[in-house]
């Protein structure tokens, strides 16, 4: 059905009137702006505004979007008579910046063909770069901190203290300088050029410069750089500029509070002064701030543009009325009364109304009743057993209703699924848990592949056991034995004699007579039928093999959903390579393993999560991980004051070490120093702890929002209860949770 035919809210309407330059626009939870960009790239496509040699871009956030968009404006097209997936091109920043890269390395410095680790790889090498420098530097720390001496060791051995701390650091340091499109050895030099001590930004640059030198030798960049890169690309060429704007006049970018400075002046160079640009956000959902250099003022400063059109999407059907009043509530006082001033700028109009009178999706039947403010401050483990004691009598009466158990932290969320797995309530807790990534599980693949596309090569073999197996890595008893199977694989000379022996040569026979035990001999034997069935497999199509495969590697859902778009994927390339063969096919994956293309898989943090698939079951997750998503009921747990605290003097702060003097936030004060240090006013402008005390002035807007979200998560059922936390903590209920529960005593 097309965009009109259908009953449009007036903020859609508006918005899809859109023909040309450039627009904002403001949108609610739930208001349906997926929806309505996707009908608007359709509606510019079938209106004729692009030219056949010219593609609608749009910019999303995370993967999952990017399918979701593509299905959605594939299925306008096909509905007008239009060939789908023509006329427009859906990617996440990172992907377009791939895209931008590869067109042109030469501009980036790279060589044609450069691999990209993905973020299980960059945190391995940080983590280990961090750790050498730690114990090359010991006392590097010793004027910042402040501890009793018997805590020394504990300190510096712990994970979660000075070790994790150091890598914090890098991590963050590392963030900011490819923002800022500094080098390491941009950074020696201005370091050179100041007259005083800066020792933390020295610290971020020697982890910067061992990291970059990791990468270099693998051939490799991590996706900060591909963006880095991408502008560079931009920045030094203007036919390359002139070539993207012609290939993409119109660029959509969705969660445009969530863009960083870089992706803004990606997006502005290839818009062009004069060129249509759509930004669609909701700065009150900016809940990633303190973890990546993205900034909801970029989108708020670009609606107060006055070559800007501004719209808004304020009209909702997620919530039931009463949810609704209770997110606008939070958003009035956060405003107007707000103790702490420099929170009152955390939440922004619009207040989410209520969908029109015969909207498609109309709100809930309004329920005052459904909504449980738990004033009474729970210890950590009544509030697990209120919680769990809740659910368990309001299951039975809704079986086919969704409902989430949202906590800030993982370990937390851990907590609630244990206990419902202990009294037998079906719980899922995927989205606490991080399944292998894309490039891993493609690497999987691909190993089995080449064993099969050279089935004389043992230690192509002897790799692809190892994949095989790679999940018994977890046990440490137990491992040693699989790898002494695949050394074992590789000794031997004629694989034929393993994979397809004759009764004269059976290298089974030959090890047993050599006097290995049974255990190892089923081992190889199972093996053996696996690789079997592949090789029976290899006259198969692609695609089929594939998925066939898949079934003796992968166990996880996620895995088998990659494996199946990685089926469909190699399907569409083998309709266009009718000459390939294994080989080929062998190659192909192996560049999708090492990230050479920008595939886009079905990792836990790109998986499109639908909770309507769970009725009748607890789904345990993060805030964070919550956005984007909705259930009939919600309970938001832990909502004190150390998780989301306001500025009061009894608040404490997450990125404050115990054991750092005077509660500096050691983070904060080094990418203070490195902002003085790329400004050019180190001498006059760094000052130790105004860092740390601004730190926490973001980490406070930054849990508004969140608090938001998780309100805004719930259709009809909302609970939300605090906990002391530790017993040395010093919690009580969030003073914003406080008001929520005044402001709903005089609403009811």
């Amino acid at each position: 059905m097309s965009a009109a035919a259908m009953k449009l809210r007036p903020g859609q309407q508006q918005i899809l009137r859109y023909q040309n330059g450039k627009m904002g626009v403001s949108a609610v939870p739930g208001s349906g702006k997926t929806w309505t960009l996707s009908y608007l790239a359709a509606d510019l496509i079938k209106s004729g505004a692009i030219q056949p040699d010219q593609e609608v871009l749009i910019v999303t956030l995370v993967n999952a979007a990017v399918d979701n968009f593509s299905a959605r404006i594939s299925g306008q097209l096909q509905a007008a008579g239009l060939l789908p997936g023509l006329g427009y091109r859906v990617r996440t920043l990172h992907g377009l910046a791939n895209d931008i890269v590869r067109m042109r390395p030469d501009l980036a410095g790279l060589s044609n063909g450069f691999q990209i680790v993905d973020e299980v790889e960059a945190t391995r090498i940080i983590r280990s770069v961090s750790e050498t420098w730690l114990q090359s530097n010991p006392e590097f720390f010793e004027p910042y901190l402040d501890f009793d001496e018997s805590q020394r060791e504990k300190i510096y051995t712990q994970s979660q203290n000075l070790p994790a701390l150091v890598e914090s650091i890098a991590v963050a340091f590392i963030r900011l300088a490819k923002d800022r499109q500094l080098t390491p050895p941009d950074l020696h030099r201005l370091l050179a050029q100041v007259q005083i001590p800066l020792p933390l930004v020295e610290l971020g640059a020697g982890l910067y410069r061992e990291y970059q030198d990791a990468l270099n030798y693998r051939g490799s960049v991590d996706f900060d750089d591909l963006i880095r890169l991408a502008l560079r690309c931009l920045e030094s060429d203007p036919s390359l500029v002139a070539t993207l704007r012609q290939r993409w006049p119109y660029i959509l970018e969705d969660e445009a509070q969530d863009s960083s400075l870089l992706q803004q002046k990606i997006l502005s160079l290839l818009t062009g002064e004069t060129g249509n640009w759509v930004r669609v956000g909701d700065p009150n959902q900016a809940i990633y701030e303190t973890f990546t250099t993205a900034s909801p003022q970029y989108l708020l400063d670009f609606i107060q543009r006055p070559d800007v059109l501004t719209r808004s999407l304020p009209e909702s059907g997620r919530s039931t009325w009463s949810i609704i009043s209770l997110a606008n509530s939070l958003i009035n006082w956060t405003r107007d009364k707000h103790p702490n001033l420099d929170a009152r700028k955390a939440l922004n109009p619009p207040l989410i109304q209520p969908t029109p009178p015969d909207d498609p999706q109309p709100n809930p039947p309004d329920c005052p009743d459904c909504i449980q403010l738990v004033e009474q401050l729970l210890s950590p483990d009544q509030e697990v057993k209120f919680v769990v004691d809740s659910i368990e009598a309001w299951l039975p009466e809704h079986p086919d209703q969704t409902l989430a158990i949202l906590s800030p932290r993982n370990t937390r969320g851990f907590k609630f699924a244990d206990e419902c797995q202990r009294r037998g309530i079906p719980v899922v807790d995927s989205l606490l848990r991080s399944t292998s990534s894309t490039r891993l599980s493609t690497s999987a693949i691909f190993h089995i592949l080449n064993a099969l596309c050279d089935p004389r090569e043992s230690g192509k073999l002897s790799t692809a056991y190892r994949v095989w197996r790679r999940k018994e890595r977890e046990d440490e008893q137990r491992w040693p034995f699989y790898q002494a199977i695949a050394k074992r694989i590789k000794s031997c000379d004629r694989v034929e004699d393993f994979l397809w022996p004759q009764t004269a040569n059976d290298w089974l026979t030959e090890i047993k007579a050599e006097g290995a035990d049974a255990a190892v001999l089923d081992e190889l034997e199972t093996f053996r039928d696996v690789i079997q069935r592949g090789q029976n497999s290899v006259f198969l199509p692609i695609d089929q093999l594939i998925l066939t495969l898949s079934q003796d590697l992968f166990l996880e859902p996620a895995e088998l959903a990659l494996a199946h778009k990685l089926s469909v994927l190699l399907r569409q390339l083998s309709n266009a390579h009718p000459d390939w063969r294994l080989p080929e096919f062998t190659e192909e994956m192996k560049q999708i393993a090492n990230n050479q293309r920008r595939f886009l898989g079905f990792s836990n943090e790109d998986t499109a999560f639908n909770p309507d698939l769970y009725p009748g079951q607890v789904v345990v997750a993060t805030m964070h991980k919550a956005k984007g998503l909705e259930w009939d009921a919600v309970y938001l747990t832990a909502v004190n004051n150390y998780n989301f605290p306001s500025g009061e003097e009894y608040d404490q702060y997450q990125s404050e070490k115990w054991f750092a003097r005077d509660h500096l936030n050691l983070e904060a004060e080094t990418l203070a120093q490195l902002n003085a240090l790329t400004e050019g006013r180190a001498m006059d402008w760094y000052q130790e702890g105004a860092a740390t005390l601004e730190a926490r002035q973001e980490f406070i807007r930054e849990r508004l929002r969140l608090f938001y979200v998780g309100i805004t998560r719930a259709r009809r059922w909302l609970t939300v209860t605090a906990n002391s936390g530790r017993a040395s903590a010093r919690n009580v209920p969030a003073r914003a949770f406080l008001e929520l529960i005044n402001a709903w005593e005089k609403h009811k």
